[in-house]
């Protein structure tokens, strides 16, 4: 495929509590097993793109260390390689981080790439998709710009702060919006575009200029009348990671093995980096449940509707029930857990039970003992 995948990071409208502190989105762990930015990245190496850059915001240790030197993602080092950038120069106000400005920073990696076109995409969007097909409408409509959108009817819930778009007939984009919650239908823009790569680098250096404060969708939303942007719709499941409510909430519906299937499709692999674990042991008295358990892990009490990870200890007697555990955490015995989220390497021993809801789950921070 003939495109420089580009991995944006997020916007300031995504913030995940508790979660973010420690890492940046991208390098959250999800489902058990993996991190945010593998489903972005396995779509873009699946499609064939063998050249790509990954932008970090803030906090790179844990990114830098997942990604590596991307090999476990199938990217073909002979013709293509993964660059992990990260904006080196100090930032008078964190406004002024963002992904304009990065571009910028590291303009000369964007023009040296021989590729054509560019695919731009944040990784807080997870979805499964193949970009050949994207690109090829892209080409025969003869638009300047394709933008990803989903369709949803469940908008007053989900997708909040989310840009929304307006399109005529022939998918023509007319206008965006924002997703205040107001209504039930909306059509979402996932912030991923296709376009040629020189165009992308002028409406870069024009956004520079216009504003130093702004984003690049910005520059797109200005120029929605100048510009033929053609909406290009997907279709499955599509999760916006945008706050600790929407990662869990998220988390939870990927339990029903037919929402999974969307996501995980058969003979589209989602890649990520292994470790090599033992299987993880039920002991006799373990009972589980409609739960995703990944290796490494200790069950010796009740899991229901849950994800473990891995090196999870679930002691004698606990009970955990609509929860994520992440990995290295310990569950002592006869804890009860409920609609709660462990952070990694955390420990829950000496208070007995934690109960939280679906709109608001508890978190319990990175190496807390409670």
């Amino acid at each position: 495929m003939q495109a420089l995948g580009i991995v944006t990071f997020e916007d300031n409208t995504a913030t995940i509590e508790g979660l973010g502190d420690y890492r940046p989105v991208p390098a959250i762990s999800f489902m058990g097993r993996y991190r945010i930015i593998d489903f972005i990245l396995s779509n873009m190496t699946n499609s064939g793109i063998d050249s790509v850059q990954v932008y970090c915001k803030e906090k790179p240790r844990n990114l830098f260390e997942h990604l590596g030197d991307g090999s476990h993602y199938n990217i073909n080092s002979k013709r293509g390689m993964l660059r992990i950038l990260y904006g080196e120069k100090s930032f008078s106000s964190e406004v002024y981080n963002h992904d304009v400005a990065n571009y910028l920073l590291n303009m000369q990696y964007i023009e040296l790439d021989p590729n054509p076109y560019v695919v731009i995409a944040p990784s807080y969007f997870v979805y499964s998709i193949d970009f050949n097909d994207v690109l090829k409408q892209h080409v025969e409509s003869k638009a300047d710009v394709t933008i990803l959108y989903t369709s949803t009817n469940d908008g007053k819930r989900a997708f909040l702060g989310c840009d929304t778009l307006e399109m005529d007939k022939t998918h023509s984009i007319t206008a965006f919006g924002k997703n205040r919650g107001s209504r039930k239908n909306e059509t979402i823009s996932m912030e991923a575009y296709v376009m040629r790569k020189d165009l992308f680098i002028s409406l870069v250096k024009e956004a520079a200029e216009v504003s130093s404060l702004y984003w690049f969708k910005d520059i797109l939303h200005d120029k929605v009348k100048d510009l033929d942007m053609k909406g290009y719709g997907v279709r499955g499941f599509v999760g916006c990671i945008n706050s600790l409510s929407e990662y869990y909430r998220i988390s939870m519906e990927l339990r029903d093995l037919k929402t999974a299937q969307q996501l995980f499709r058969k003979g589209w692999p989602v890649y990520t980096k292994t470790h090599d674990s033992c299987p993880t042991r039920f002991s006799p008295d373990s009972l589980v449940s409609n739960s995703f358990i990944a290796n490494g892990a200790e069950i010796d009490g009740t899991v229901t509707g849950s994800i473990i990870s891995r090196d999870v200890h679930v002691g004698k007697g606990a009970v955990v029930t609509d929860s994520i555990i992440l990995p290295h955490s310990f569950i002592d015995d006869n804890v009860k857990l409920d609609h709660v989220i462990v952070d990694k390497y955390a420990m829950v021993h000496h208070i007995k039970k934690l109960e939280g809801t679906d709109e608001k789950p508890v978190y319990v921070g990175r190496r807390d003992r409670i």
